[in-house]
């Protein structure tokens, strides 16, 4: 079975929630999951060639929230050709910038070689307010995709 680590950018506690309901869904499924609150960079190498999932929101401004932003400013030298990973991205429609967060952690590991397993999930926070209603599924299906 697969190893997941999950890695989280929250504000408001959607994104950990998010996480939280996958590392349930994963684990029901027999697979060794995590979650990371507060990533580090090492964290993060202990899942080269296993899986990552990344679960952040977006701030108003369309970047990472704070509690992310040191993982993603320290991978970003990074090679990581034998990462395969998943993005739950978490937005507003109401703002320019929707689902930014996980949109420019995507394009990081898609510019360092990374596989991106499935499609990215972007959750709309104006017209979800339980965004688990829509990953649950999403996580569902994805497990599907893992080794």
């Amino acid at each position: 079975m697969a190893e997941v680590g999950i890695f989280v950018g929250t504000m408001y506690g959607n994104a950990l929630l998010v996480a939280e309901e996958a590392e349930t869904i994963l684990k029901a499924h027999g697979h060794q999951a995590k979650v990371f609150e507060d990533p580090e960079v090492d964290d993060w190498a202990s899942y080269q060639g296993k899986y990552a999932l990344v679960v952040t929101s977006t701030t108003g401004q369309g970047d990472l929230p704070d509690s992310i932003v040191p993982l993603y400013q320290g991978i970003q030298d990074m090679y990581q050709p034998h990462l395969r990973y998943g993005i739950i991205a978490l937005g507003d429609s109401t703002y320019s910038h929707f689902c930014g967060g996980g949109k420019k952690f995507d394009a990081l590991l898609q510019e360092q070689g990374a596989q991106r397993i499935g499609d990215m999930l972007m959750i709309d926070a104006s017209e979800d307010p339980e965004p688990e209603s829509i990953s649950n599924p999403w996580v569902e299906q994805w497990v599907t995709l893992l080794d």
